[in-house]
Formats: structure tokens, sequence, C-alpha cells
């Protein structure tokens, strides 16, 4: 099987599409404040409702994967069908900065975990990393769910379908 094959085949599997953010504290040389850090994922899941789990898969070596190994605490915030072009920003491979992406974006700082939280998100969560599974070249992080929320019940889900966002019709 090759790598097109199987990506084709996975590809017509539909998944939600939420932003995972975390917050990067200033190294000694960065200046007094740190930066937060946004990834678009679709490769996310629930995984325990006692304790109430969740699942993120990062590719390794990513600047996400590098920050959640020495931050625990993370955000996620589920997109709506209206937050495209969040998912489409947060996507871009080989930024050097999330600083300005955040910039018009409406979103809360979590209490719990101090990560961004997208404002009119169909739910949000705050977390804390209990385990990472190494799989292939992507990393399992499996968090502690801190607190739940459900800002917003207006609008449906952002989804990924066959290589394209899209949305329930």
């Amino acid at each position: 099987m090759s790598n097109d094959e199987f990506r084709a085949a996975m590809s017509r599997l539909a998944a939600g599409v939420v932003l995972v953010t975390a917050y990067e504290p200033a190294l000694a040389d960065d200046g007094p404040r740190g930066e937060d850090v946004g990834m678009t994922a679709t490769a996310f899941m629930s995984v325990s409702l006692d304790p109430p789990l969740v699942m993120v898969s990062l590719r390794e070596g990513s600047r996400m994967d590098d920050l959640l190994d020495e931050q625990p605490l993370w955000g996620v915030s589920v997109l709506s069908e209206s937050q495209r072009h969040i998912a489409g920003r947060f996507a871009m491979k080989g930024r050097i900065s999330d600083r300005l992406l955040f910039e018009d974006i409406p979103y809360v700082r979590g209490e719990a975990a101090g990560a961004l939280l997208v404002g009119g998100s169909l739910a949000t969560l705050e977390c804390r990393t209990e385990q990472r599974v190494s799989a292939g070249d992507h990393v399992l992080v499996i968090g502690r769910v801190l607190t739940a929320r459900v800002p917003s019940s207006d609008g449906g889900p952002l989804t990924y379908f066959k290589g394209r966002y899209r949305h329930l019709g």
C-alpha cells in the first residue's frame, strides 16, 4: 500500500475540526511576554467519560508537539461551520509566529489552562496532558478535561472530508 492510497482511503472519513491552543511562556531573551500558539486538528476525539479524557494526534516534532511536551495545559475550540477561515489560518505549515494569527479573532483566555478559547465556537475544553503515546510519525496526546463549556449552540459543525472543509447540509 502506498502513502497516497492510505491518504485517499482516510480522506473518506469525515472529521470534526478543532483549534488546539496553548500558551508558550517567554524565554529569557524573548522579552517579558510569551506567545499563544494554535493548530488546526481533525484527529481529535473523546476517550473516556470517567475520568473525562480527550485525545489529539500531533505530528511528531511539530511546534505544538514540542510545546505540549513542555507545557501540560492546553485548550480546544470546536469550530463551527462559520469558522472555516480560522481553521485554514492555523493549518498553514512553516509559519514562524502565531502572534498575528489571533489578532482579529474573538477569544477568551481559559481560567484553568490559560490557553485561548475561540469565541463563537460550538464548545470549548481546557485540558491537562495525562499521557503521550508515540504512534509512527505522530504523537497521541491524551488530556484530562478540566473545563467543558458550550458557549454557542448556533450553527453546525465545521467538518473535513475528502481534503476540504465542509459543513453539514
